[in-house]
């Protein structure tokens, strides 16, 4: 069976952190975890520190707050399983689900997996102008790389190893997503990409969630840059 390397980047998350753990730990999947704490501020370093040593645990530090996509960089850095999994610290996706996320590239039908939401599984009704902005962005992404996809701004995405450690990946914030799909798409050779529907569980901003418009209107702007001048 291929190891799995769950890479999560943590910023501010103490209310969820041992439970992203619990949940990522019973996944019956061998694996290593790899936490990249961005700048917290809330406790949520010192529990880390706290955590040292435990033995399926590797932990990096970001001094100061540079994003979610500095975050996943450090974290990739430092994988060894054959696969590469995503993971947010919030609790908005099932790590229960990660077996039929691995499948398709377990079973030599892929190279890169992505979690959609859209796809006909549980998930929280929440708000309008994200799902619009959400496909509205997918669509541009589709456009640009001759992709087929649902969700492109899917916080679980899956990819072989040596794949996801070529890319010259240097967005900082949330602009990871539109250029990480673009730069897998012009790997060479072309990646075989699956999707997998996935559960969702959206947290409202009160709740934590930390994406904003500022954030959609980066994501408009890296599809731009890369479309047409990297």
């Amino acid at each position: 069976m291929a190891k799995l390397s769950v890479v999560i980047p943590v910023y501010n998350e103490m209310k969820t952190l041992d439970d992203v753990l619990r949940q990522v730990r019973a996944v019956p999947v061998e694996k290593e975890i790899i936490l990249v704490d961005d700048g917290s501020r809330d406790g949520t370093r010192e529990e880390l520190k706290r955590r040292e040593g435990e033995p399926d645990l590797r932990i990096f530090y970001h001094e100061v707050n540079r994003g979610k996509g500095a975050a996943l960089r450090t974290g990739f850095q430092h994988c060894t399983g054959d696969i590469v999994l995503i993971q947010d610290a919030d609790l908005e996706y099932f790590p229960e689900e990660y077996p039929e996320l691995i499948e398709p590239i377990v079973q030599d039908w892929a190279d890169i997996v992505y979690g959609s939401r859209f796809l006909g599984r549980k998930h929280r009704v929440l708000f309008f102008h994200h799902y619009l902005a959400n496909r509205t962005l997918t669509f541009l992404v589709n456009l640009v790389t001759n992709l087929n996809l649902t969700d492109m701004e899917t916080c679980y995405k899956v990819f072989r190893r040596e794949i996801i450690q070529a890319l010259p990946l240097r967005q900082d914030r949330f602009g990871f997503e539109p250029e990480v799909t673009i730069k897998m798409a012009r790997y060479k050779p072309r990646p075989r990409v699956f999707e997998v529907a996935v559960s969702y569980n959206g947290r409202t901003y009160a709740e934590g969630k930390k994406i904003n418009w500022r954030d959609g209107l980066q994501a408009l702007w890296v599809i731009v840059r890369y479309a047409l001048f990297d």
